[in-house]
């Protein structure tokens, strides 16, 4: 079959620039009659999209005031910014429809899933992060103003976001530790029950009542402003040590940890007090040295050598290995 070339079609010389300006003007004339006749389509897919903007951010506000009113405002802010995106993502995906009619939501739908392993992959952990802080405010194990401890890190959360966990300690740093080592290490919550024990040992010489030191270090304690009296006190003969006998004391305090530092401090000074008014010793770690020349006839022999070089009970001390020898020799001659 043979075609017969227009003779209006400017033709193109070998070799030369050709430059004609009525091809430029009707490329431009078609670009601008597909815009007018895509304009009505995407004035509406604006306005479609726009109608989502508002519904999303109203369903986000009620979401947000829903679970503050039940105390989990920390959970209203996440959560409400997660539907937010999840509504404005359909209605992007709505208006793309109406804009390019040709466009099913269907292929959308496809692209969008191939799209979303990619992104998984690229920001994997961000999406960790993100599902673990969903799962600690799902699940509550500590709550804003508790004082936790995870990964040597001590301190009060103060918010928790989507990324990180935000972490206040005692001296005012500010700690930024990831969701997802918090959910997959252990974390201690030292502000999870009301009251918390504190202890502390104390040693008196061998030579004091023992018995005297208890009640002593008993009512020392009992009393003291910041130690809770709903739990019983405890003073307990603890370890034989070697310089001194060992008696733990443990007592119950607000949890808070400005609460434990205040009191742990009133004890240790109520506990001298008591001590040095009752005239009970508190020793110094003492240490024995034995120095002897290794001359006995028994160095050597464990079932027989002595330690500490102490008096026999019975018999005679063992004689030195010297002496011992020369005998042996003048019976021998």
């Amino acid at each position: 079959m043979f075609f017969q070339q227009n003779q209006d079609t400017p033709q193109d010389t070998p070799q030369e620039v050709d430059f004609n300006p009525g091809i430029l003007w009707e490329k431009l004339d078609s670009w601008l009659d597909g815009a007018v006749r895509i304009l009505p389509n995407l004035l509406v897919g604006i306005v479609v999209f726009i109608i989502f903007y508002f519904i999303a951010r109203l369903i986000r506000r009620m979401l947000e005031k829903r679970l503050e009113a039940s105390g989990r405002a920390n959970l209203g802010h996440v959560a409400g910014g997660f539907v937010k995106w999840i509504i404005l993502i359909a209605g992007f995906l709505f208006a793309a429809t109406i804009v390019m009619p040709t466009l099913s939501p269907g292929d959308l739908i496809a692209g969008l899933g191939v799209s979303s392993v990619a992104i998984g992959f690229a920001f994997q952990d961000i999406l960790q992060n993100w599902l673990a802080g969903i799962l600690i405010l799902l699940r509550q194990p500590f709550e804003i103003g508790d004082q936790i401890v995870v990964n040597g890190f001590e301190g009060s959360v103060e918010r928790i976001e989507t990324r990180a966990t935000i972490i206040r300690q005692y001296n005012h740093e500010r700690v930024v530790i990831p969701n997802s080592d918090i959910y997959t290490n252990a974390v201690k919550v030292k502000t999870a029950n009301k009251l918390i024990r504190s202890q502390y040992d104390i040693g008196i010489g061998y030579g004091d009542d023992m018995q005297e030191a208890v009640e002593v270090l008993r009512k020392a304690v009992k009393g003291l402003e910041g130690v809770s009296s709903e739990k019983d006190i405890d003073v307990l003969p603890w370890d034989l040590a070697a310089s001194w006998v060992t008696i733990r004391v443990r007592w119950w305090t607000n949890s808070a940890r400005a609460n434990v530092v205040q009191v742990h401090a009133r004890v240790m000074k109520a506990i001298k007090q008591a001590l040095d008014e009752a005239k009970i010793d508190m020793p110094y770690e003492t240490q024995v040295h034995l120095f002897h020349d290794q001359t006995e006839e028994t160095d050597g022999d464990r079932n027989a050598q002595r330690e500490g070089w102490p008096a026999p009970k019975e018999g005679n001390a063992p004689r030195p290995r010297a002496v011992v020898e020369r005998e042996k020799k003048e019976k021998e001659s």
